[in-house]
C-alpha cells in the first residue's frame, strides 16, 4: 500500500471531514469564478457592441472661433462662416499607424439650401460608409441615386412631402427616393443626398464639412487614433466620443475589483475552514500516525499523506468550484445584462486558474496541520492504545 492509497482510504472513511474541506474551497472558488466571469462577460457584451454605436471619433475644420451654442441651443443669433476640409485630404487617415482599426470613414457636407419658401440643411453622405457610422438608420423606400434625395421624418412632414414626389433645389429637380424613420435627433431635421450631389448643389466641389469615423473596438486605441489623424490633417481637429463608454467600462472596473475582494475574503473563509478541519482530522488519527511512525514511516511520509489528501479535495474543489461558478454566473447575467448577447463559455485559462487557486489555498492551509502530524511522538500517540 502506497501513499496515495492511505491517503484515499483515508478520505473515504472521513467522508463528513472530507466534505467541509471540499465545501470551504468549492465556494471560494465558485464565487471567484462567477463575479469575475460576469465582469468579463459583461465587458464581452459591451465590446461586441461598441462597432454598433456608430461613428465615435469626429474630425472637424480646426477653427479658432467659440462655439454660441449650448446642448443645442444657439445663443449667438449668427453664425461664423463655415470652413471645408479637402476630400483628397482625407486619404491620409486611411494612412495612419493604426488604419486597420478603422471600421468606416465617412465624409459628409453640409450647407443651407431653400425648398420652397424653407430653409432646410442638407447632408450629403457616403451611404455605403453609414451602413456602419448610423446602423440605426431606417428608410423607408431606396437609397437615393445622383438625382434622389432622403428626407428626415420631420423634414419630410414640414415641407410635406413624400416618397415618390419631387423638390427643387437651386433649380435642380430631385426625387424622394426614401423617408428615414424618426431617429430623435437632428437627423430628422435633415435632407440626405449622395456626397457628389451635394457638393454640386452647395458649390463645395471636392470639400467637406466634417468625417464621421467608426474606430471604437475592443483593441483599438482610440486616443492614440485621434493623435494620428490630428497629425496627419493639420487643418483638422479630432476628437473621440467615448464618454459614455468609458463610464461603463470604468463601472465594470470598479465591479472587477469588487468581485476580487469578495473572492479573497471568501477565499480566506474557506482556508480558515481547510484549516481547522485538517487540524481536527490530525487530533483524531493521533493513534494511526503514531502506528505508521512505529513501522517506519518518516515524518516526510506523514505530511505527504496529509497534504496529498488536501491536495486530491483542493483539485476537486477546483473543479467543482469552477463549474458551479459558471452556472451561477449564466444564471444571474440576465440582471445584470441590457441584452441577451452575454454568456459565460468555457475559459481553458480561468479553469486553470480556479484549479491552481484552490490547490495552493488548500496545501497552505493544510500545511500547518501536516507539520504538526509529523511531529507526534509516536511514543506518545502509541500510550493512548
Amino acid at each position: 500500500m502506497n501513499l496515495k492509497d492511505i491517503a484515499l482510504l483515508n478520505l473515504r472513511r472521513r467522508k463528513a471531514k472530507a466534505a467541509f474541506v471540499l465545501a470551504g474551497l468549492l465556494i471560494g472558488v465558485a464565487t471567484m469564478v462567477a463575479l469575475v466571469g460576469l465582469a468579463e462577460a459583461l465587458t464581452h457584451e459591451i465590446n461586441h457592441k461598441l462597432e454598433k454605436y456608430g461613428a465615435n471619433i469626429l474630425v472637424t475644420p480646426r477653427s479658432d472661433q467659440l462655439a454660441l451654442s449650448y446642448e443645442g441651443m444657439n445663443l449667438g443669433g449668427f453664425s461664423f462662416e463655415t470652413k471645408e476640409m479637402k476630400e483628397t485630404d482625407l486619404e491620409a487617415i486611411r494612412h495612419i499607424k493604426n488604419a486597420a482599426n478603422l471600421a468606416a470613414v465617412g465624409p459628409m457636407v453640409l450647407g443651407v439650401v431653400k425648398v420652397g419658401e424653407r430653409e432646410v440643411l442638407l447632408s450629403g453622405v457616403d451611404f455605403q460608409a453609414s451602413e456602419i457610422l448610423k446602423p440605426w438608420w431606417k428608410v423607408e423606400g431606396e437609397l437615393p441615386q445622383a438625382d434622389q434625395v432622403v428626407l428626415g421624418s420631420e423634414a419630410a412632414r414640414v415641407l410635406g412631402l413624400g416618397r415618390g414626389q419631387e423638390l427643387e433645389i437651386k433649380g435642380r429637380k430631385l426625387t424622394v427616393s426614401g423617408l428615414l424613420t424618426p431617429t430623435g435627433s437632428q437627423d430628422d431635421a435633415l435632407i440626405f443626398s449622395r456626397l457628389d450631389t451635394a457638393q454640386t448643389l452647395l458649390g463645395k466641389r471636392g470639400l467637406v464639412s466634417m468625417v464621421e469615423v467608426a474606430a471604437l473596438c475592443k483593441d483599438c486605441p482610440v486616443d492614440d487614433m485621434v493623435e494620428q489623424i490630428n497629425q496627419a490633417l493639420p487643418g483638422a481637429k479630432a476628437t473621440a466620443i467615448q464618454s459614455v463608454v468609458k463610464g461603463r467600462m470604468e463601472t465594470l472596473k470598479h465591479f472587477k475589483k469588487f468581485g476580487l475582494g469578495v473572492s479573497g475574503l471568501v477565499g480566506l473563509v474557506g482556508s480558515l475552514v481547510v484549516l481547522v478541519t485538517m487540524m481536527a482530522s490530525v487530533k483524531e488519527r493521533t493513534q494511526e500516525i503514531g502506528i505508521f511512525r512505529a513501522i517506519g514511516f518518516r515524518q516526510s511520509h506523514v505530511m505527504r499523506v496529509v497534504l496529498l489528501e488536501a491536495g486530491l479535495l483542493s483539485l476537486a474543489a477546483g473543479a467543482l468550484g469552477y463549474l458551479l461558478g459558471l452556472a451561477g454566473g449564466e444564471l444571474a447575467l440576465p440582471f445584470f445584462s441590457q441584452g441577451h448577447d452575454a454568456h459565460l463559455v468555457f475559459d481553458p485559462v480561468m479553469a486553470g486558474g480556479a484549479l491552481a487557486l484552490s490547490l495552493v489555498l488548500g496545501l497552505a492551509a493544510s500545511f500547518y496541520p501536516a507539520l504538526m502530524a509529523a511531529r507526534l511522538d509516536p511514543h506518545e500517540a502509541l500510550r493512548t492504545l
